[in-house]
């Protein structure tokens, strides 16, 4: 069962781990195992997700990301901004937890109706930290879009490069961009990237 998983810790990558399918009582279960960790589940391939938390550099970026959104979406106005501690359960069962995310405020049920709904953001923001694998990044990205999410941006400080992933089409790469528009559901956001680059 995936709640008796015990890996072996490296602090500088992400683990991954077999898992049955989960049901909502297994998942959170290996939240609390696993607190502090992230939890995510990766529903297409079966794998749990452990990330451990970021340095004080990536912490300072996406504390930026998160201010910039949240700013522009109380202006804004029709959606909830949330944080990496926000667990969203895909339509395909994945876990996530994106680093931060927009949703329309009309889609989202009411706490009496369900604790934790079946329900894919808008749009996300992925900030890529050293103990992120590119490749499993790669995937989560898809399956996002895969699963409901109209618009995905993974920022990697590392190689100064933002890629847009959209449905329906490949992946767009932009190098070095000093800032990066939003579109379809936050059209009108744009996310200065310099502070990002310079850190």
């Amino acid at each position: 069962m995936a709640t008796a998983l015990n890996p072996l810790w490296d602090d500088r990558i992400t683990h991954v781990l077999p898992s049955p399918p989960l049901t909502d009582a297994e998942f959170e279960a290996l939240l609390e195992r696993y607190d502090p960790l992230h939890v995510e589940y990766d529903a297409d391939e079966g794998e749990v997700i452990l990330i451990r938390g970021t340095d004080i550099y990536i912490g300072e970026s996406n504390g930026d990301i998160i201010t910039d959104l949240a700013i522009w979406a109380r202006k804004d106005g029709r959606g909830v901004v949330t944080d990496s501690s926000t667990s969203f359960t895909l339509p395909n069962g994945s876990r996530r937890e994106p680093d931060a995310a927009w949703t329309d405020r009309r889609r989202i049920p009411s706490r009496k109706q369900t604790r934790r709904p079946v329900l894919a953001p808008d749009f996300v923001i992925e900030l890529r930290s050293e103990s992120n694998r590119p490749s499993l990044l790669r995937r989560k990205m898809q399956d996002y879009v895969n699963n409901g999410v109209k618009l995905a941006w993974l920022i990697d400080p590392f190689e100064n490069r933002v890629t847009v992933y959209r449905p329906g089409r490949e992946p767009e790469v932009l190098d070095k961009p000093a800032s990066v528009a939003g579109e379809g559901p936050v059209e009108g956001f744009v996310l200065d990237l310099t502070r990002i680059w310079e850190s």
